[in-house]
């Protein structure tokens, strides 16, 4: 087959979906073309596949896999030349006001004239049925294998001057999504019965003033490290990962976490759930105390510690990988390839 592969611009997981399946693809006999904006593909190694920044160069595909609406939209303008179309939703929308409407209407418009729909979650795959997909199911993107942890837990934690105090990790774009207040609140409420403990955020994004402005008016245990490449080693250093999330499909960071062994705390929302089961600790969104309570818990209780680490292990080791991702990808598009469409 030739494949098309459609994204818009990504410096995330979308990105990291993609780069995963283009040399699996290439490997079992297939031609991929990838259509990325300039900066996404000098981002990420697409390796042999053909690069084109418009979407008529995938005219001539076999099928189309648009990632993501914005993805979508653009097939969409091209739709009689680029068929058959699968789209995959990988986010939620939750922007506000006349953007969010927009970007709803979008998704609409996208549920309906997609071939397939494939959501990273169960949720989105409701979401478009109740949009009008005419085909939706689940299809999770797989976690990447984790990095070799190359540094020693106690090198780690002398580098970033925590020593043996509890450290709760947190990594993730310091955007809205994400809700960092909820976190710094989280942060306030363990300080008052952990005052040791230290609240530890990687990633960088436009709330950083903000935040920062409030930890130091607050005097929180929590530090900043902005963009960092050791995040496995981060991870290995960790007592609990913490994710405060408006919403989340499956959670690369969560599945990185219970792949090393850390016991999550997190909030029951989208693909969550589904993705931990038992094996973490949730609270609703914005619930700051719940979280509290949950982080505390790993903290003080070392049994309950232990036997998340060993259910988020096994968990995770049923977990589709990327090879199994993108065999099941090529049965799709052959599915649709077949009955054209």
């Amino acid at each position: 087959m030739r494949i098309g592969l459609l994204l818009a611009e990504s410096r995330g997981g979308i990105g990291q979906h993609v780069a995963s399946l283009v040399p699996r693809f290439v490997s079992a006999g297939h031609e991929v073309i990838v259509c990325a904006p300039p900066g996404t593909a000098e981002h990420f190694e697409f390796g042999p596949a053909t690069v084109v920044t418009q979407a008529a160069g995938l005219r001539g595909c076999d099928v189309i896999h648009a990632h993501g609406y914005r993805a979508g939209m653009t097939a969409l303008r091209d739709r009689s030349r680029l068929r058959p179309l699968v789209v995959t939703w990988h986010n939620a929308v939750i922007a506000p006001g006349p953007r969010g409407l927009m970007m709803r209407m979008g998704q609409r418009l996208v549920a309906r004239g997609a071939d397939l729909t494939l959501g990273a979650s169960s949720d989105l795959v409701e979401l478009a049925k109740s949009l009008g997909a005419r085909n939706a199911q689940l299809a999770p993107v797989a976690a990447p294998a984790m990095p070799t942890i190359r540094t020693p837990r106690a090198d780690v934690r002398h580098e970033l001057g925590i020593g043996n105090r509890p450290m709760v990790l947190t990594v993730g774009r310091l955007a809205p999504q994400k809700d960092y207040p909820t976190l710094l609140s989280v942060a306030a409420r363990v300080h008052e019965s952990t005052p040791h403990a230290v609240f530890v955020v990687v990633g960088d994004g436009p709330l950083r003033d903000n935040l920062q402005a409030r930890i130091d008016a607050e005097q929180l245990p929590v530090r900043l490290l902005g963009h960092r490449n050791d995040v496995a080693d981060l991870l290995g250093a960790a007592d609990v990962f913490l994710l405060t999330s408006h919403w989340e499909a499956r959670a690369l960071v969560i599945q990185e976490a219970m792949q090393v062994g850390v016991p999550v705390v997190a909030t029951a929302v989208g693909g969550v759930p589904e993705l931990v089961g038992d094996s973490a600790v949730l609270a609703f969104p914005g619930d700051a105390d719940g979280l509290a309570d949950g982080v505390r818990a790993v903290l003080a209780e070392p049994e309950t510690a232990n036997a998340m680490r060993t259910r988020g292990r096994e968990l995770s080791a049923r977990w589709m990988d990327e090879d199994a991702v993108a065999k099941n990808l090529l049965d799709i598009y052959a599915g649709l390839v077949a009955t054209g469409g």
